[in-house]
């Protein structure tokens, strides 16, 4: 978890801590781009019924950008849902990991090229560090600066991997639900 994104590590901490995320579900899975999870009413979600809008107790959190420390997307990368808030201010529980691999760089530049046709991303452009960085580890550079990342996968990609493989519904939820137990590791 990063120190410069204070808020939302010790939002996370908190959670963890309290058994928040414990027995919750990956309820939105999308194979080369992330898992999502956080959602409390995953924790006794039938399954197929439709998921993802619940919250925790509490208000969002601030936005968090850092890519000025070179935190960006990349593949691994944790960090916090948000809806269509004008803040651009994250879920206080839901989270997801970045899953896509690298990208070539002739993919990249064309789905650079295909976002800026969306008003909200128009102005997206990489410096040298994102691009090495998304050729390279992967990622997801159209999230850049509309998502806080808060923390990335040391560990565990084989199981990221796994996940982002498992087949899902009309609405990326996974067929065969799959359960989340966080842990804080020192």
């Amino acid at each position: 978890l990063y120190n410069e994104t204070p808020l939302h590590r010790d939002n996370f901490v908190a959670k963890v801590k309290s058994g928040f995320y414990d027995s919750l579900l990956f309820h939105r899975v999308i194979n080369n781009f992330m898992i999502q999870g956080g959602d409390p009413t995953t924790k006794y979600a039938a399954t197929g019924q439709p998921v993802g809008s619940g919250s925790a107790p509490g208000d969002r959190i601030p936005a968090e950008f850092r890519t000025d420390k070179g935190i960006y997307h990349k593949r691994g990368a944790l960090a916090a849902a948000r809806d269509n808030n004008p803040e651009k201010a994250s879920s206080n529980c839901q989270f997801y990991i970045v899953q896509r691999p690298a990208w070539r760089d002739s993919q990249l530049d064309s789905a650079i090229i295909q976002r800026r046709l969306t008003p909200e991303f128009e102005n997206l452009t990489l410096n040298e560090e994102q691009r090495k960085i998304y050729t390279t580890v992967g990622g997801t550079p159209h999230l850049d600066g509309g998502y806080t990342v808060y923390g990335e996968l040391e560990i565990g990609f084989d199981v990221l991997d796994k996940i982002a493989a498992e087949a899902t519904n009309a609405q990326n939820r996974p067929l065969q639900d799959i359960r989340m137990t966080v842990k804080v590791i020192k």
